[in-house]
């Protein structure tokens, strides 16, 4: 069995997960490139971290029974995946908790005010100087747009620091208690003090995020993205932040992936950023839950059964 990971590993992340896979697997980590194509040609498991699967690549892939993501999937041509006889299956709820954990880091960050003082007690200046505005998540009302796993977590742990909690779902949501209000987007957006984004990015939820949007939101509202960057017309993002139309923004995703180092979101004071690493709770590159959910999915499909999560159906 070959697997095929392509993505940006350093010698240390690369050691960490080679080890952790069956001994007898052959684990190939590769960033992409020439050498990548060498590689997929006689893989039989993909996990394309930063790649696009797309019909060009999958046409040199003769042997590959498994596309397997993380949680987003929005690289993988699954129609074409299909057509082949391939599985595509994501991590579909893996990383929930840790994403979730990590918007409340934000939240509680930004009303706290947490860069600021830190910066202000490591520049070594004067506490009676000190002037700054702060508040509280109680009492707050947070708008989630998408209930699935991540949006039901960060539901529950907004519910225990006693905020409201809106959300709004294209699909139906069964409630089995009183932690969420679902309503409609124009209400969510017009009565929530924080707005988080929860769905993954199709062709429908591309740019969903965008000056119509900030439009609707309270000037005075802290909008989250932890979801994908693509979800998000950041240049609509980037004026609402500066004009005030938006208070704040905390931002783990971006359109272009690394941000690039000269973004305007680098520069403003309002902002608060992490570099795609909300779903990573043990470290940059190695995610332990993850990986077991890819052994164990792998390990399926190589025993002639369907993957979890999958996302697509073969005949």
């Amino acid at each position: 069995m070959k697997i095929l990971i392509v993505g940006h590993f350093n010698e240390t992340a690369q050691s960490k997960i080679t080890r952790y896979f069956p001994q007898n697997w052959n684990v190939v980590i590769v960033p992409p490139g020439q050498e990548m194509l060498h590689h997929i040609e006689d893989c039989q498991v993909l996990i394309p971290e930063h790649i696009k699967v797309d019909p060009s690549l999958l046409a040199t892939a003769q042997k590959l029974k498994l596309v397997q993501t993380g949680a987003g999937y929005d690289n993988v041509d699954i129609p074409a995946c299909t057509q082949l006889g391939i599985w595509v299956a994501n991590a579909a709820g893996v990383n929930a908790h840790a994403v979730a954990e990590h918007v409340m880091a934000l939240m509680l960050s930004y009303y706290k005010n947490i860069p600021f003082l830190d910066h202000f007690m490591k520049s070594r200046m004067d506490e009676h100087d000190l002037e700054y505005t702060g508040s509280e998540l109680e009492g707050k009302t947070i708008g989630i747009i998408g209930l699935g796993a991540i949006g039901k977590k960060v539901a529950a742990f907004c519910r225990v620091f006693d905020m409201t909690v809106l959300a709004s779902a294209r699909k139906t949501v069964v409630q089995a208690d009183d932690l969420v209000t679902m309503t409609d987007l124009d209400t969510l957006l017009s009565t929530s003090d924080i707005v988080s984004v929860h769905v993954p990015l199709t062709e429908q939820t591309e740019h969903l995020i965008n000056q119509e949007v900030f439009k609707k939101m309270k000037n005075t509202a802290l909008f989250i993205n932890t979801a994908r960057g693509g979800i998000v017309n950041e240049r609509d993002l980037i004026d609402a932040l500066k004009t005030g139309e938006l208070s704040g923004a905390c931002l783990d995703v971006y359109e272009s992936e690394p941000l690039p180092i000269d973004s305007e979101l680098r520069t403003l004071s309002n902002v608060i950023l992490t570099p795609h690493t909300a779903g990573m709770p043990d470290g940059r590159k190695f995610h332990k839950k993850r990986y077991d959910f890819f052994i164990d999915n792998i390990k399926r499909v190589q025993n002639g059964k369907a993957p979890v999560s999958r996302l697509n159906q073969l005949l």
